[in-house]
């Protein structure tokens, strides 16, 4: 008998599973929510049902997908890797063709309830894809070339489809998170090195076709970096949010202005207060103490996961926890530099706690597998 085989006999079985579940982990994801909530509830001027209570329920509904999913034995997530990144694939093509248009971007799947943003679904059955490529390929082969372009071709299709809607900030986070499991699934090192040059040499391929008739990314993108160098180069244009943001993480001090008491937010000042810059009202209205004490509650739920992975003897669930932990690093990490002023905005959210029904359902169903390679990881000697 294999050590798979042996090793499958020794996972928890019907309601057991239960209690093998990450409970440490499931309090954490319901803390930073419940912030999230309360935050809502701010923004809307002390109105639960504007924002707060639809985020409510989509937490629920993605609890409750969180626990099903981790039910599931892991093995199956295995096996539905190829198939949940194809239809990703296909998402993203539909997406082209028939989604709706927001703000500048054809990035939504109307679907009536709720507006689906297939690129949220992609970051998620990219690192499964990875994974269970990894689980499948022989260490030996893991820094041979021929093997390297295949998880790159991976990460390129769904990043040149995000693009192309466009969303630069997404595109990056796929790239990043895709390089990430590559990194820890055994790539060598110099395959980095050689991204990292080719990386300087693209920034600046980008930076020279700026008004050719080659230019690579959009005028607005090349206002967002402008506003990321010099944001008071147009305070009442192109610098205005992040300056307002500044503003306001600025006036929260210490302590904070306290509960609906920020001004930035209560006066309109503060552009996308409920999604993308939703931590800069955490931080006026709840200071720097606020802020850390959500940072500590994200890094709390980074280390659930690596301690989980670490514990973990199949690889695919190693892999797909580590993976998913660190885009969830990378949602965070690139908001909150973001609205801080260390990067250009990109439009990412502060997953679980700005507004949203795509990234909300999808990061839960994420957890959900996160905790299904717990429960169903191997025991016994």
């Amino acid at each position: 008998m294999s050590y798979l085989e042996h090793s499958v006999k020794r996972v928890p079985t019907g309601a057991r599973k239960i209690l093998y579940l990450n409970w440490p982990l499931i309090l954490l994801i319901a803390a930073v929510a419940s912030i999230g909530f309360l935050m809502l509830v701010s923004v809307a001027g002390g109105r639960v049902d504007r924002w707060a209570e639809p985020q409510m329920i989509r937490f629920v509904m993605g609890m409750v997908a969180m626990f099903i999913v981790a039910m599931v034995p892991i093995w199956f997530w295995r096996n539905m890797a190829g198939l949940a990144y194809l239809f990703s694939l296909a998402l993203l093509v539909f997406v082209e063709f028939f989604g709706v248009t927001g703000m500048g971007a054809q990035r939504w799947i109307d679907l009536g309830f709720m507006r689906l943003q297939p690129s949220e679904v992609t970051k998620i059955t990219l690192v499964m894809i990875l994974a269970a490529y990894y689980d499948w390929l022989p260490l030996n082969k893991v820094s041979h070339p021929l093997w390297v372009l295949i998880p790159v071709a991976i990460i390129l299709i769904p990043t040149a489809l995000v693009l192309k809607q466009p969303d630069l900030g997404t595109a990056i986070l796929l790239l990043a998170g895709g390089g990430i499991v590559m990194f820890l699934a055994g790539v060598s090192w110099w395959y980095f090195g050689a991204v990292a040059a080719a990386g300087v040499g693209l920034v600046s391929a980008v930076f020279a076709s700026r008004g050719t008739d080659w230019q690579l990314i959009k005028d607005y993108q090349f206002r967002r970096i402008d506003t990321f160098l010099d944001p008071a180069s147009d305070p009442l244009g192109a610098g205005y949010h992040i300056t307002q943001s500044k503003i306001a993480l600025g006036s929260g001090g210490w302590t904070g202005r306290g509960f609906m008491q920020g001004t930035q937010s209560r006066l309109n000042f503060l552009p996308e207060k409920h999604t993308d810059f939703i931590f800069t009202t955490l931080a006026e209205e709840f200071g720097f103490i606020g802020g850390i004490s959500l940072l500590i509650l994200y890094g709390l739920i980074i280390l659930f996961c690596v301690v989980s992975a670490f514990g973990n003897r199949d690889r695919f669930g190693a892999l797909l926890t580590l993976g998913i932990a660190a885009a969830f690093f990378l949602f965070f990490a690139v908001n909150m530099s973001m609205v801080m002023g260390l990067a250009p905005v990109v439009g990412v959210p502060l997953p679980l706690v700005s507004f949203g029904g795509s990234a909300m359902l999808v990061l839960l169903v994420a957890f959900g597998l996160v905790q299904s390679a717990h429960v169903h990881r191997p025991r016994g000697s």
